[in-house]
């Protein structure tokens, strides 16, 4: 199982240095992804413009969405330019994983209806595989860059059984927003059964999320920034909280039950900007 790192592009008043000195120690120390999360009401980075900026001071390590809310995004050829673009520019780097969201305030200051999402969702999904496609858009041609490889790899989250299905209609994997392993082991049993019911070959990609926080005031730093980022979830927040690894032994039963459960890659997500806590990381997954 591989092993990616989040960057810190959702903490409050992160830094440009930091947040660029974190994608050069990651790629460095070997993890296999750079992360980035998706939120509009919330003082976060756009993720793809994030990610532009980590693919400009990196040179193998992939870019991946975790995840990008897609239908509150009103113009899906434009999203498929700007990922097509990064995909581009980044020689074949991105990752898109996508999904629907569930708040309703991203989804108000968009002025896009939520109850309209999951419709929205699968028109988007399809635009997106015409545009990469080269397909042409009236008298002008077709919406470029062309994307290495004919586009990023798609990789769809969500836990309803309406996810599972739109993952092995759309995407070449699925993605756990969050999560124990045990509930991990369960998405890929629906996933597995959804793919086969698509008549679709080969495995599907099965990634993960986790949340970590490590040296000195590691867990007051994840209870401080887990319940900012997650207080709209109320009660749910100190679960989300209380399950960050916040000590190296956790960190690595993370990666053990992960692994055990059938996970392609893992990304470790921060509690924290500073760019040592991606030392600390890679040290304890050695």
């Amino acid at each position: 199982m591989e092993v990616g790192i989040g960057l810190p592009a959702t903490i409050p008043g992160v830094e440009r240095d930091q947040l660029l000195e974190w994608a050069r120690r990651a790629e460095a120390r070997g993890f296999s992804s750079l992360g980035v999360i998706d939120r509009i009401v919330y003082p976060n980075y756009e993720p793809l413009i994030a990610l532009a900026g980590a693919a400009a001071v990196t040179e193998r390590i992939r870019l991946t969405t975790a995840i990008l809310i897609a239908p509150y995004r009103v113009n899906g050829a434009l999203v498929a330019k700007q990922a097509a673009t990064l995909h581009h520019l980044s020689q074949g780097r991105l990752v898109l994983g996508t999904a629907i969201g569930a708040r309703e305030d991203d989804y108000e200051a968009s002025g896009v209806d939520i109850h309209t999402r999951g419709k929205r969702f699968e028109e988007m999904l399809n635009l997106w595989r015409r545009v990469w496609a080269g397909e042409e858009f009236g008298t002008a041609g077709g919406i470029g860059p062309q994307p290495p490889g004919g586009g990023p790899t798609l990789i769809l989250g969500g836990t309803v059984d309406a996810a599972f299905e739109r993952a092995a209609r759309f995407g070449e994997g699925w993605i756990q927003g969050g999560g124990s392993p045990d509930q991990f082991k369960e998405g890929v049993a629906k996933l597995d059964a959804a793919w086969r019911s698509a008549g679709r070959e080969g495995e599907p990609r099965k990634m993960a999320l986790a949340y970590f926080s490590l040296g000195a005031d590691a867990e007051q730093a994840a209870d401080r920034y887990l319940h900012d980022y997650y207080a709209f979830l109320g009660e749910i927040a100190d679960m989300i909280a209380g399950s960050a690894a916040t000590d190296a032994d956790t960190v690595k039963q993370y990666v053990d039950a992960f692994a055990q459960a059938g996970c392609d890659e893992l990304i470790f997500f921060p509690s924290s900007a500073d760019p040592e806590q991606v030392d600390l990381l890679a040290d304890a997954v050695k």
